[in-house]
C-alpha cells in the first residue's frame, strides 16, 4: 500500500462490494467479498453494515483544538469587515487567544479540550494532530503540550504533537522580535525536547507573522532536537513558505492559498504534502488554492480541519470533504483520498493509518445507510457516520 497517492491516482478508489472486515485487538486482521469469506472465520462481535459504507477514520492532520474560551466577538469584527490582519493588529485573533490560555489551568485546559476530541471523534475522526502557539511564553507553551499529551494518553484517538511557538510575536515582545525567536531557540526547544512533548515543529510563515529568515532559524533549532517541521506557509500571501518548507523536508506545507507555477514546481518530487484548510479559507473569506492545478500537475493534496477559535471553529471532517468538492472543485473520490491516506501521511502515520490494510490500526468509520459514497460530501449539512470503530473497538 503506498503512504500516499497523487495527482490523478487520487480519483481511483479500491472498492469492495458487499464485504466483510476482520479486526483482532487494535488491528485490522483480514477483509475481502463475502464470496470468498473464509468458512472458517470465528466471528466474536458482528456489526451489520447492509446498505452502508465503511471507511477509514478521518485523519485530521492540522488543529488547534487545545485553545481556552472562544471568540465569537472578533466573528462579528469580521462580518463588519475587519481582515484578519486588522483584527491581529488590534491585539485580537492569536494574542487574544494567548491571553486567555494563560489565565486558564491546565486542567480546565484539558477539560475544554477534551469536549472537543469527543466531539471530533464522533463526526469520523480517529487521529488528529494538534498544535501548541496559544501560550507564546514558555510555560505557557509547556502548559498546552502536556494537555496533548494527556489528550494522547487518555483519548482513543491517535494523536500527534506539533510546538508552534513561532504563531506570532506576543505583545510584550512587540519591538523585540529577535528576543521572542531567541526565547522560542534557546528556552522553549530544549524545555520542551527534555520533556519530549512535540513531534514536530511549526512556524507561521507568512506576511505579518515570520519570514523565511525567520522561520528557518526556528527551524533549523527544532530539527537539531528532532523535530521534523510542519509549516503554516502562503495563506496570506506569497510568502515563501512553501519553498522553505520543501528545503528543511517539512512534512507537509498547509493553508497554500497562494500557490503559483513555482511553488508547484518546488513541490513536485519532494517529500512535502501540500495540506489545504478550506474551512479557515471559507470563514475568512480568502482566495481559493488552485487545487485542480496542483493535482494536475502530479501533486498529491491533504485536507484538514485547521480546527481553531479564530478562522475555523469547527472539526468535522466530512464539511470539509463537501467544502473541498463544493469550493476546490474537488471530485467525492479525491477528497476521500485527502482526508485518509494523504492526511495521515501529512501527520506522519500513514503506515499504520488512514487505509484499510491488513495490519494496520483497525480505525473505521461505518456510514449510516446512503445510496454512494459521493452522497457523503454531496449531503454538506447531514451527519452521516453511523459508527465509530478505534483501535478495534466501538465508540458510543
Amino acid at each position: 500500500m503506498p503512504l500516499y497517492v497523487a495527482g490523478g491516482a487520487m480519483s481511483r478508489l479500491n472498492v469492495i462490494q458487499n464485504g466483510w472486515i476482520l479486526t483482532e485487538g487494535e488491528k485490522i486482521a483480514g477483509y475481502g467479498t463475502m464470496d470468498d469469506m473464509p468458512a472458517d472465520l470465528v466471528a466474536g462481535e458482528t456489526i451489520d453494515a447492509s446498505g452502508r459504507f465503511v471507511l477509514p477514520s478521518f485523519c485530521d492532520s492540522h488543529t488547534h483544538l487545545v485553545y481556552a474560551g472562544s471568540r465569537e466577538m472578533e466573528y462579528m469584527d469580521k462580518i463588519r469587515g475587519l481582515s484578519y490582519e486588522e483584527i491581529a493588529r488590534r491585539g485580537g485573533g492569536i494574542l487574544n487567544s494567548a491571553k486567555l490560555l494563560r489565565e486558564t489551568s491546565e486542567d480546565e485546559l484539558y477539560r475544554q479540550s477534551m469536549h472537543r476530541v469527543n466531539e471530533i471523534i464522533s463526526f469520523g475522526t480517529g487521529a488528529v494532530e494538534i498544535k501548541s502557539g496559544y501560550g507564546l511564553d514558555v510555560e505557557s507553551e509547556l502548559k498546552m503540550l502536556r494537555v496533548i499529551k494527556r489528550i494522547a494518553e487518555t483519548s482513543p484517538t491517535e494523536v500527534r504533537a506539533t510546538f508552534l511557538g513561532a504563531h506570532a510575536i506576543p505583545a510584550e515582545f512587540r519591538n523585540d522580535r529577535d528576543g521572542y525567536i531567541d526565547l522560542i531557540i534557546n528556552e522553549m526547544i530544549p524545555r520542551i525536547a527534555a520533556e519530549e512533548l512535540a513531534d514536530y515543529i511549526d512556524v507561521f510563515c507568512d506576511k505579518g507573522f515570520f519570514t523565511v529568515k525567520e522561520t528557518e532559524r526556528i527551524v533549523m533549532a527544532g530539527i537539531k532536537y528532532g523535530m521534523r517541521p510542519k509549516l503554516h506557509a502562503n495563506e496570506l500571501d506569497y510568502s515563501g513558505g512553501i519553498q522553505v518548507g520543501v528545503k528543511y523536508n517539512a512534512l507537509s506545507v498547509d493553508h497554500l492559498e497562494y500557490t503559483g507555477d513555482e511553488e508547484i514546481e518546488v513541490l513536485l518530487g519532494s517529500e512535502t504534502m501540500p495540506t489545504l484548510l478550506p474551512g479557515a479559507a471559507f470563514f475568512l473569506g480568502m482566495i481559493d488554492p488552485p487545487v485542480r492545478k496542483m493535482i494536475n500537475a502530479g501533486l498529491p493534496v491533504a485536507l484538514a480541519s485547521d480546527y481553531n477559535p479564530g478562522s475555523s471553529p469547527q472539526g468535522n471532517m466530512k464539511l470539509i470533504m463537501s467544502f473541498g468538492c463544493i469550493k476546490l472543485r474537488m471530485l467525492p473520490t479525491e477528497v476521500i483520498n485527502a482526508v485518509t491516506i494523504n492526511s495521515a501521511y501529512a501527520m506522519g502515520i500513514s503506515e499504520t493509518h488512514g487505509s484499510i490494510t491488513r495490519g494496520k490500526i483497525a480505525n473505521l468509520i461505518i456510514t449510516k445507510e446512503i445510496p454512494s459514497y459521493e452522497y457523503l460530501p454531496y449531503a454538506y449539512g447531514s451527519n452521516l457516520v453511523e459508527t465509530v470503530v478505534l483501535k478495534g473497538v466501538v465508540r458510543e
